[in-house]
């Protein structure tokens, strides 16, 4: 039996072309399927593609707009077991985490072509004998590029929000979940999408560099939507820099979790346990840093690692993470953080799993700012324990970071929740819920070098629109 290979689309039909890479499982170690390796010259069919589909799909209707997008929904929903199995073999996630995924595309699908209407422009007075319009045009041409670690979310709303908006896409899906980011594009297709509007390519990481700039680069792409490391980030951000393209970012995070003397120490373990270990801790949001009461450290603590050893049990295998490397680089900030002073809380440091792309949770505590475990974005099974007295100390750690994603308030008093809200530079706090908070019906996105811009809502959308002053003499 032969070995699937997964197509680029462009201009609407699939390609296959003749360098491919294999996609191993990091749950198995095995082959899954092959996948293209896209040249600068792919790169350029899918641009012409998009930019030939261009003027078509800026004049088309609300309302075909908001048909295409609803069908996609039904879809998504009658091919979830399809679309579950490229997410488990992918990234190695268990059901539950591609339930979410599938769950969230299907209300974010429906939550946006309920939004395509609501981009709206305005009169604005003016004056005499003059009258005014600022009318809101798409961009044009726009390069999405999305992560493996929730590649139906991730994916699928680097594409939708500017494809409502009226614009074209070249969406550049991950090496690590090929198939899983195509299976987005075929859904859309099926729903009715014209052919060009969305077109897909993948390459490996040794063409990545070239075959990105050149996308960025081309006159035809307007503007670029990134989601992915603060480091890639950064590169991605000084080539647009260079050819004056905006962007929408959204990176890396240290998220922390403040567990105050007033909280519902249940509650707080189970969510901190969830926001630091869900999906082995491979989301932008997970909490990296538990901030707790003096007061009720102790208490917290005990709660916490009998929620870790519920939630992840010591029998059977250790959770999968998507590769040896994301191990070894929790154990080496582990280890580091071990020869400066800090204790293993919960957890074996020098365990030995049936691979090597799998580890359990381990909390570490007595965590100080000399440590590259305070620093650096773990993204995996590690979070770090540390206690504070004051307000002053919890913010001042909490907002010790380069970055500014997400965080998380625990106390029964709303006026303290909302006092360290106001206080934590973050693109978004969540009182008594986890870290690990994403809803299509709210804007998205960081502070800092966690990125700018805003994901989902109205704001998802008018990212895409640019505005347009139209005056004349009456």
């Amino acid at each position: 039996m032969s070995t699937h290979t997964v197509p680029f689309v462009i201009g609407g039909e699939e390609h296959l072309v003749e360098k491919t890479f294999d996609l191993i499982s990091p749950d198995t170690g095995k082959v899954l399927h092959k996948c293209g390796i896209a040249t600068e010259e792919d790169a350029r069919a899918a641009i012409e593609a998009a930019a030939a589909a261009g003027q078509q799909w800026r004049n088309s209707s609300i309302a075909e707009r908001r048909d295409i997008i609803l069908r996609a929904a039904e879809i998504i929903d009658r091919r979830k077991e399809e679309l579950a199995k490229y997410l488990l073999d992918e990234v190695g996630a268990e059901r539950g985490l591609a339930d979410f995924n599938l769950t969230t595309i299907v209300n974010m699908t429906k939550d946006v072509a309920g939004r395509v209407s609501a981009v709206e422009g305005s009169i604005p007075p003016c004056g005499p004998g003059r009258t005014a319009l600022l009318v809101k045009e798409p961009y044009g041409v726009v390069l999405a590029m999305a992560p493996w670690n929730a590649p139906y979310i991730l994916g699928l709303r680097a594409v939708l929000y500017p494809i409502a908006a009226g614009c074209t896409v070249v969406f550049k899906g991950s090496e690590l979940s090929p198939r899983s980011h195509h299976a987005i594009v075929s859904i859309l297709y099926e729903a009715g999408l014209p052919k060009g509007v969305l077109n897909y390519i993948v390459t490996d990481p040794a063409h990545a560099p070239s075959v990105t700039e050149y996308l960025i680069s081309s006159p035809h792409v307007k503007k670029i939507n990134f989601t992915g490391s603060t480091a890639v980030g950064k590169i991605i951000a000084k080539i647009a820099g260079q050819y004056l393209k905006p962007l929408v970012l959204e990176l890396g995070g240290k998220a922390p979790a403040i567990v105050w003397e007033d909280a519902n120490l249940g509650l707080a373990a189970e969510q901190c346990a969830l926001g630091a270990f869900v999906f082995s801790g491979q989301v932008c949001m997970s909490t990296e840093r538990i901030i707790v009461h003096k007061k009720i450290s102790d208490a917290f603590k005990e709660k916490l690692v009998a929620t870790i050893e519920n939630m992840f049990p010591s029998k059977g295998d250790a959770p999968v993470l998507i590769s040896s490397r994301s191990v070894d680089k929790n154990k080496n900030l582990l280890k580091d953080a071990i020869s400066k002073g800090a204790v293993v809380l919960h957890g074996n440091v020098d365990a030995t799993e049936s691979s090597k792309t799998r580890m359990r949770p381990i909390v570490a505590g007595k965590v100080t700012s000399d440590m590259d475990l305070y620093k650096q974005e773990s993204f995996g099974m590690s979070v770090s324990f540390i206690e504070v007295e004051t307000e002053e100390e919890a913010l001042r750690i909490a907002n010790d970071t380069e970055y500014g994603l997400a965080s998380a308030v625990f106390t029964e008093d709303l006026k303290v929740g909302l006092r360290f809200a106001r206080g934590i530079e973050t693109g978004a706090v969540h009182i008594n819920n986890m870290t690990v908070h994403d809803e299509p019906t709210l804007p998205h996105g960081g502070t800092k070098e966690s990125g700018y811009g805003r994901f989902n809502s109205l704001n998802g959308i008018e990212e895409w629109v640019r505005t347009k002053t139209i005056t004349w003499r009456n």
